[in-house]
């Protein structure tokens, strides 16, 4: 997905919200199987009450491997329920050297069809190029997350004055367009998601920790949206357990619609519908 066809998503569906598909078996709602077949049907009543009020949706791979081989499978089902309007983000937190990191391009990107990859960029650019330069496709790359042991490398104060993750976020940028990587940056640390937003005006940022966490959905998005939104905003465990009961899709479904209500607003006052 380009990032045209990602921004004229947001703006026919008014919302940036992403979907955190971290499905736990122990938390499945009543009367679904605590097997493979319940996560299927979990992921399909999740999806389809969601996807009005979303444009993309991030499963979580740790939650498919735990699973062995049956998860890949159920991983590659799931992709299959994901409409093709919306954006698909493998949240798998890759990054090696780099002819193991072009083997996780091709995974993804093309044995998967997903649209856009989580990275890890310690390892620096080999870690990183790999998964640029795949037309339509994006390298979503940690900056600053929103973790208690993201103080233990991510805020260290380098010898230029910078933090590691602008300086990481600086480099990243030299690597790779506004069209092609984003960001991820925590919704629980909004004044320097204020100050990166600043530094990486065009690129779109993917943020974590609204909900569940603690992330204020308004005052992440005012400190983030830039002209043409330019966020996505992820949501998991308050939409994925909204209930516990038989109303566990319509609940998903209130909560996604809730969230969806409050971006149209805040769209709305940035000017972008």
């Amino acid at each position: 997905m380009t990032r045209a066809e990602l921004v004229e998503n947001i703006r026919n569906r008014r919302s940036f919200l992403c979907v955190g598909l971290d499905t736990d078996l122990a938390k499945l709602p009543d009367g679904l199987s605590r097997d493979a077949n319940g996560i299927l049907d979990f992921h399909r009543a999740i999806i389809e009450a969601t996807a009005p009020f979303c444009v993309a949706y991030k499963p979580n791979l740790a939650f498919f491997e735990a699973l062995g081989t049956e998860g890949w499978q159920i991983f590659k089902e799931t992709l299959k329920m994901i409409p093709s309007t919306h954006l698909v983000i493998a949240d798998a937190k890759r990054g090696d050297i780099g002819n193991t990191s072009e083997r996780y391009a091709k995974a993804f990107f093309n044995r998967y069809n997903c649209d856009a990859l989580t990275i890890a960029p310690y390892m620096g650019s080999d870690s990183v190029k790999p998964f640029l330069g795949h037309k339509g496709k994006w390298a979503v790359m940690l900056v600053l997350t929103s973790n208690p042991g993201a103080n233990d490398f991510e805020q260290l104060e380098l010898a230029s004055g910078k933090r590691l993750y602008e300086e990481v976020a600086d480099k990243a940028m030299e690597w790779g367009s506004p069209n092609e990587l984003m960001f991820v940056v925590g919704a629980t640390r909004v004044e320097p998601l204020k100050a990166l937003r600043a530094r990486c005006e065009p690129y779109f940022f993917l943020i974590p920790g609204v909900g569940a966490q603690g992330g204020d959905l308004v005052e992440v998005s005012r400190a983030a949206l830039n002209n043409d939104c330019g966020i996505l905003v992820n949501a998991s465990r308050s939409i994925l357990y909204a209930s516990s009961g038989d109303d566990f899709a319509q609940a998903a479904a209130s909560e996604a619609q809730a969230m969806q209500q409050q971006m149209a607003l805040l769209l709305a006052e940035k000017g972008i519908v």
